[in-house]
């Protein structure tokens, strides 16, 4: 069996560490905040902390598709492309698998 190495990587490699530091003080630093937040939570606040982490998780999944798109949109197939954003962006951030 031959493994072909995506060409896309190296692209959304960069895309995706300029997303995190962009996004260092900003949404991902929401979605670690949110999580601790949760994880310390009183049995009677956990639901609302557990919708605030949420929330914060599906705006980076929000922002992160933005930045998807907008590249997709340049190529004239980009199924290829997405499939391996995806892929990449939730091997990096594990949260976003749910």
């Amino acid at each position: 069996m031959i493994f072909r190495r995506n060409r896309f990587a190296d692209t959304i490699s960069r895309q995706l560490d300029l997303f995190a530091e962009d996004e260092a003080h900003g949404l991902l630093a929401d979605v670690e905040e949110q999580k601790r937040l949760y994880d310390s939570a009183e049995r009677d606040e956990a639901e609302e902390a557990y919708g605030d982490y949420s929330d914060a998780v599906d705006a980076v999944i929000d922002a992160l598709a933005e930045m998807r798109d907008r590249f997709a949109s340049t190529l004239d197939a980009p199924e290829e492309y997405e499939r391996a954003f995806e892929s990449a962006a939730r091997s990096r951030w594990r949260w976003l698998d749910g």
